[in-house]
């Protein structure tokens, strides 16, 4: 959600930010500020009406007083007349409201002002690159892999839920495991954040703070109690501060969850089809920080190197790219993207997204902070990210260790949650 106080002062920053999202921004400011006046007109009048019938109300009284009846009875009809123009006001103050509500509601965030201008992933810059890409001849994809080895079967999971699922089996479903395991104890242990185990259903209040509806509610899959499969962790984990004030020396809040993700990948047609990129239910390691304002950038830096750690430590190579304007996400005033090597492809695929939400969805949830001492809060910035997708760093592993056999080699360091277990196949 945005400041309207900010965009009434400072127009042209939300002209340039909503223009460099592709959006017309003059016209989104326009229609912003004449909702905005067309409220306070009507908080005006309803002000105004408020007043007037409190002065003939007390009016009456004297006019009782003074035992003046034909002057209280013009009194008490004026008071009535009063009724209903309140009542107008009323009406045109919630519907100004709410239009303005909705309006906003819809508007992504302002990118920050080092983010790199473009309309698509075309005009994203690499920032740096880690490890040489895997020489391996004659590369085959993860799906060729799993299915040749017995351990991954996407027909009988079309059997019981349609495209867009897998069953692992045996050793693979173990590597799975063992990575999930991985990227949690890494996170955890040696970069302090809290793991939690969160509900895998949110409410409309959680999903709306999040910035994933109204706008994605079809990118999710709904409950038929109204309620929304997470469509990543990121939901549940930032709202554990909705409608909360946090101390300030409680800050930062560094949480972590692996957990099941669902989305319902629409408008994702004749994407991915094949394989395990683009999937249907997934596991993912998420990463969220709740920060004091003027903490959320250098938080920014520290989650992407996180992420990182993880791809490091597997040995894949990757790169890390600063998203463009028009490439970021809805919610996001700075994005980086970590993208690892796929040989099959011969190309480097999206692994873990890394955003500063500023305090975009803390004005959304209402997620304030409080300094010791101070009688003011403040919104808390939000921070989230992929440490990593578990599903993703699996196709990364079996491409990038494969043999000329078929086998695929295990990572040094998952051999501690694999013992014996050296290759797969």
């Amino acid at each position: 959600m945005h400041d309207i106080r900010a965009i009434r002062e400072t127009p042209d920053h939300y002209v340039k930010g909503w223009t460099a999202k592709g959006l017309s921004g003059e016209t989104l400011v326009g229609q912003v500020v004449a909702l905005d006046a067309k409220l306070r007109a009507a908080q005006t009048g309803w002000q105004a009406a408020q007043a007037e019938r409190n002065d003939t109300s007390k009016k009456i009284g004297a006019a009782k007083a003074a035992k003046d009846e034909p002057e209280a009875a013009r009194l008490m009809a004026a008071v009535e007349a009063l009724k209903g123009r309140l009542e107008a006001e009323q009406a045109a103050e919630r519907e100004a409201g709410a239009a303005l509500n909705d309006l906003l509601a819809g508007l992504p965030n302002i990118p920050a002002a080092d983010v790199p201008p473009g309309a698509d992933e075309h005009a994203n810059v690499e920032v740096r690159r880690w490890g040489e890409p895997f020489a391996i001849a004659n590369p085959k994809d993860h799906t060729d892999l799993g299915e040749g080895l017995g351990l991954m079967d996407f027909e009988a999971a079309a059997r019981m839920s349609g495209s867009r699922f897998v069953v692992l089996k045996g050793q693979l479903a173990r590597l799975e495991r063992a990575l999930g395991q991985f990227m949690l104890d890494i996170q955890t242990r040696e970069h302090g954040y809290t793991e939690v185990s969160p509900p895998l259903m949110v409410n409309d209040a959680a999903a709306y703070g999040t910035d994933k509806l109204p706008k994605f509610g079809d990118t999710m899959f709904q409950t038929t109690d109204g309620r929304w499969l997470i469509p990543t962790a990121e939901v549940p984990l930032t709202s554990l501060v909705m409608g909360q004030i946090v101390a300030e020396e409680e800050l930062p809040m560094r949480l972590t969850a692996l957990t099941a993700c669902f989305r319902s990948e629409a408008g994702a047609s004749g994407r991915d089809t094949r394989g395990m990129i683009r999937q249907h239910q997934f596991y993912k390691c998420e990463l969220v920080s709740i920060v004091a304002p003027e903490k959320s950038e250098e938080e920014h830096e520290r989650m992407v190197g996180c992420a990182e750690a993880i791809l490091k430590r597997l040995e894949l190579p990757f790169r890390t790219m600063l998203l463009c304007a028009g490439d970021m996400g809805f919610g996001a005033k700075k994005t980086y993207d970590l993208e690892v090597w796929l040989p099959s492809e011969g190309r480097y695929r999206e692994i873990s997204s890394c955003s500063n939400c500023g305090d975009f969805q803390a004005r959304r949830m209402d997620a304030r902070t409080k300094a010791a001492g101070e009688k003011g809060t403040r919104f808390v910035h939000t921070l989230n990210g992929s440490g990593l997708a578990v599903g993703r760093t699996l196709v990364a592993v079996m491409e990038n260790y494969q043999d000329e056999n078929g086998r695929i080699a295990i990572p040094q360091a998952l051999h501690p949650y694999l013992p014996g277990l050296t290759h797969i196949g």
